[in-house]
């Protein structure tokens, strides 16, 4: 330090990707001096440099650790397990993400914040639908968009934020409180990255950890874990159910209700499965309690046809429908999946091992007509599914799909695992299996 009156307080941020770069920016703009270091070459290095931040490419460097720092800001998907942040950790210096930046650059902004194993995309979405429909909207998170870019760019205007959160994100809040908040459901996931699964579930709780008392939580009493994990809620709680009606957020076989308020039509609704009924009963309570009319809400719910990538109608070839369900990472979200379709379901799944159990995948072994497993997993179906295949790759198991589909049938794309071993995430897996289909379905016509 020179001694000036003004002290600029040093900030390390690890990982340079998407956010990583726009927290950088951010912390700048909020008065930190900034460096920024990663494995890889930085494309922005000469960009972020004018700005005046020290940018550090291809390695941290030993000296890194040597500086003082308020805090770090770290790459949600890098562990704290990796020998450079294990470092600072083993310091006790304080590792954020970049939510918790952008929240406390932003506090004008109202968030609605999504975490869970499964659907945190789909109300997410169909949240922010609402939002916009009536109100200056944002969606960010672990949806697309880092919030620090939202953060950067929305200048002296304040925003409804749709926020997707993973559990990755959730653990490095200090002070994030979000208006409204949800957690979809707990399953088993990412125990390639998290101590334990109670770690993993416990991480989701931090969603409502810092919420003022006029703050909404949503709890899934279906979900069995939740109600074990979600306690000591500082704030409303919102309690939602399928099964039962005697909570606050419920259905009967014509409407969705809040209390006594009917919320939407059940029949409105466009996309499948039960599941995606409970994705939009909470999405809609989150924009109630945004401010969003009943109305607007009604109309967007009527509007609305899916994400891409989950359950995604892709088109139909020879009387064979084809769905393409990539952002299934994990088992659970492949068994909601397979609870959408009645039979003659022809499988595909497969790819990195994520550490998780197949064996809930079992249930469903009399609507498979065939499963064909690809990837590094692809033998481990062997033991779930009477009739089963195994595939190198995703093309030669929907080439043999089409061989072996008949009118009527479904050919759905559920891997059931992450897609790092073939692809680079879920998005470019659905993309590919959607290009393949029009190839290979236009062969087949």
């Amino acid at each position: 330090m020179d001694g000036s009156a003004l002290i600029v307080e040093n900030v390390l941020v690890i990982g340079a990707a998407r956010s990583g770069v726009a927290v950088s920016r951010l912390l700048v703009k909020m008065g930190y001096h900034v460096l920024l270091t990663d494995q890889k070459e930085i494309l922005q290095k000469n960009e972020l440099e004018s700005l005046g931040i020290e940018v550090y490419e291809k390695g941290h460097p030993d000296s890194l650790k040597e500086r003082q720092y308020a805090f770090l800001v770290k790459n949600p998907g890098i562990p704290y397990t990796a020998p450079f942040v294990a470092y600072f950790v083993e310091k006790k210096i304080p590792i954020y993400t970049e939510i918790e930046i952008a929240f406390r650059a932003r506090k004008d902004f109202s968030y609605a914040a999504v975490t869970g194993t499964d659907g945190k995309t789909t109300v997410t979405t169909l949240l922010y639908e609402m939002l916009k429909s009536e109100k200056p909207a944002l969606v960010a998170g672990n949806i697309g968009t880092p919030l620090s870019e939202c953060a950067l760019t929305a200048e002296n205007q304040e925003y409804a934020v749709a926020l997707e959160l993973s559990n990755f994100q959730l653990l490095g809040i200090d002070t994030f409180a979000p208006t409204v908040s949800t957690v979809t459901n707990l399953a088993p996931d990412h125990l390639d990255y998290m101590d334990s699964l109670e770690s993993y579930y416990s991480s989701k709780m931090k969603i409502y950890e810092h919420c003022d008392p006029q703050a909404w939580f949503i709890r899934n009493v279906d979900d069995e874990n939740i109600v074990h994990f979600a306690q000591n809620i500082p704030c409303k709680v919102i309690d939602f159910s399928l099964l039962r009606k005697d909570v606050d957020l419920y259905k009967d076989d014509t409407y969705a209700y809040l209390h006594d308020q009917i919320l939407f039509k059940l029949s409105d609704l466009k996309i499948v499965g039960d599941f995606n009924v409970g994705n939009a009963m909470m999405a809609a309570c989150m924009a109630y309690r945004m401010g969003i009319s009943l109305e607007s809400i009604s109309r967007v719910i009527a509007s609305f046809h899916g994400v891409e990538h989950r359950i995604e109608y892709v088109g139909t070839v020879r009387g064979v429908r084809i769905y393409n369900d990539s952002k299934a990472t994990n088992t659970h979200a492949a068994c909601a999946a397979l609870s959408a379709f009645d039979q003659n379901v022809i499988l595909l799944c497969g790819g990195k091992d994520k550490h998780i159990s197949f064996d809930d995948l079992k249930q469903f072994d009399s609507k498979i007509k065939h499963c064909f497993s690809f990837g590094q997993t692809q033998d481990a179906f062997q033991s779930i599914f009477t009739h089963q295949t195994s595939c190198q790759t995703m093309e030669n198991a929907l080439k043999k799909a089409f061989d072996c589909a008949r009118p009527g049938d479904v050919i759905l794309l559920s891997p059931a695992c992450s897609s790092f071993d073939q692809f680079k995430n879920f998005e470019v897996r659905g993309e590919i299996f959607k290009d393949l289909v029009a190839q290979l379905g236009g062969e087949a016509i």
